[in-house]
């Protein structure tokens, strides 16, 4: 089907970054994400301070989560996402290390993708309270599709962790 004529399809992307102004980072890759051919903003989460997975020493990261509607298909977003993560600063970095911006697709509609490059749902989705506790505040009640429940409902099984709002629970304006 033509790009033009292809039906959006709904996305979350987990939004991360641990290096320079974080908070800073993550507007710039908000308003990059925002202007990108093929994709419209709808929702985006507070920020959320976090402690790092898998390599400890190194800075807490602030993450939030944000709804796209696009057309792109998932290695085009894949791509425009990679794009995007270059342009606000990141270099190559061993794998859970510190970066300036990380984007990740969480969930692509309700497709189950598993590929060498890209795998959706988020392979970590539901152990990570950092994807979790933002993506509950704007898509509580989406499914997962391999799992079969509820944002919110994974958030709640998961123990409290230490997850710290950035304060008065704003959401990045990314053309503020």
């Amino acid at each position: 089907m033509p790009e033009n004529t292809r039906q959006p399809t709904t996305v979350y992307i987990g939004i991360g970054s641990n290096l320079g102004d974080r908070a800073e980072n993550i507007r710039v890759a908000l308003r990059l994400l925002k202007r990108s051919d093929g994709i419209r903003l709808s929702s985006v989460a507070s920020t959320f301070e976090t402690e790092p997975e898998g390599v400890k020493e190194q800075p807490r990261f602030l993450n939030t989560a944000a709804c796209i509607q696009t057309r792109l298909t998932p290695g085009e977003l894949l791509s425009t996402l990679k794009d995007i993560e270059k342009r606000v600063g990141r270099t190559p970095a061993g794998r859970w290390g510190p970066r300036v911006m990380d984007l990740d697709i969480l969930l692509y509609g309700e497709k189950i993708i598993s590929g060498e490059s890209l795998t959706v749902p988020h392979p970590l989705m539901a152990e990570r309270e950092f994807i979790l506790r933002p993506m509950a505040e704007i898509a509580p009640a989406v499914m997962h599709p391999v799992l079969g429940k509820t944002v919110r409902e994974l958030l709640e099984e998961k123990e409290a962790g230490e997850v710290h709002s950035s304060g008065d629970g704003a959401v990045p304006d990314p053309d503020g």
